[in-house]
């Protein structure tokens, strides 16, 4: 396959490319959650260099681009060499190979070459500087939504919790009733039962006492 090396961005990516042995040829970490241009003029520069050394003679960007909250998507932008732009023009679409697609025209008061050295850095530093706050904005989105997920699932474990005590509550409540119960019916049957007795000993010795008399 075609020869390669990686400039990386994160933690997180350097840690993932170089366990898998990927050919790395440098990488930027301790800002990939808050990104300023001058993280971004730090890559850019070291990708131009390495362009017009012809170390490079392709470059890709490839980074999360940020739609929404709730939808991110990878995405793979060319970054150099410059591409021609294609504008609409009749009945053609942008990027159409086709007589109807137009490409844009420009005339230069300084010279393409002067105007393109000047340029050419800062377009690449826009350009490394939108796909680093795109991919900040899409892992805090992420984070986000794992919060969110992680709050949800203790709230449901929390309700879960409040219930099953419930139960236990109702049932040491239902529980500590039924003794009490328990021990008053005990206690009405012991009555009972002394109350039968006495009544049995007044009857015998009234029958005593009436054989004794006869």
């Amino acid at each position: 396959g075609a020869e390669y090396a990686l400039i990386l961005v994160g933690r997180k990516a350097e840690g993932y490319f170089r366990y898998r042995d990927f050919r790395i040829d440098n990488a930027f970490t301790g800002f990939s959650d808050q990104p300023s241009y001058e993280d971004a003029r730090a890559i850019g520069q070291l990708v131009s260099e390495r362009f017009i050394n012809e170390e490079y003679d392709k470059v890709e960007l490839i980074y999360t681009r940020f739609i929404s909250a709730g939808k991110q998507e990878v995405v793979r932008r060319p970054l150099l060499p410059l591409e021609r732009e294609v504008v609409s023009g009749g009945d053609g679409k942008p990027g159409d190979d086709s007589s109807n697609a137009a490409t844009a025209s420009y005339e230069f008061e300084s010279s393409p070459e002067a105007l393109l050295a000047g340029i050419l850095p800062k377009y690449i530093e826009a350009r490394i500087f939108a796909a680093l706050l795109n991919a900040g904005a899409s892992e805090h989105a992420a984070r986000q939504r794992a919060m969110k997920a992680a709050t949800d699932n203790a709230e449901e474990l929390i309700k879960e919790l409040s219930r099953v005590m419930n139960r236990a509550r109702q049932d040491a409540i239902t529980t500590e009733i039924m003794e009490i119960v328990g021990g008053a019916e005990a206690l009405s049957s012991s009555d009972a039962d002394a109350d039968e007795d006495s009544a049995a000993r007044a009857i015998a010795f009234e029958r005593d006492y009436l054989e004794h008399q006869g």
